[in-house]
């Protein structure tokens, strides 16, 4: 009966602790996929972007003609840090950095009709963060 019991205590113990780690796993899978939502506080202004932003984002508004060929590409948001769209949602523009001999960090990454786009966000450092433009 002894082993029978230790058995029993055994597996309640194990099931025990599977139960919380898949809770603690499950809820740290969320506040991962919500990296956006921690920061959907952080915004710029539309005056507050570089001159090379600004001038990026009118060209946008306007359809261009964008000075690198990449720029309008989709944007797959693999990092996810901007909220879930469907694939082709995004589209990534380049900020040209002075000094850069290539197209640099510095992107303007929109999402919606291509004119005008129900959102579009700023990031300095190659899509490791982002800021919402506001007008």
């Amino acid at each position: 009966m002894s082993r029978v019991a230790a058995f029993k205590f055994a597996l309640t113990s194990f099931l025990f602790a599977v139960a919380v780690a898949s809770t603690a796993l499950v809820q740290a899978r969320q506040s991962s996929n919500d990296g956006f939502a921690a920061s959907r506080s952080a915004v710029i202004r539309v005056a507050e972007l570089p001159q090379a932003g600004r001038a990026t984002y009118e060209l946008i508004r306007t359809g261009g003609p964008f000075p690198f060929e990449k720029d309008g590409m989709v944007f797959g948001n693999r990092e996810r840090q901007l909220p879930a769209e469907r694939r082709g949602f995004y589209r990534e523009y380049t900020v040209s950095t002075p000094g850069s001999r290539d197209r640099g960090a510095r992107r303007i990454v929109c999402g919606g009709p291509a004119r005008a786009p129900q959102a579009c966000f700023y990031t300095a450092d190659h899509y490791a963060s982002f800021r919402q433009i506001v007008e």
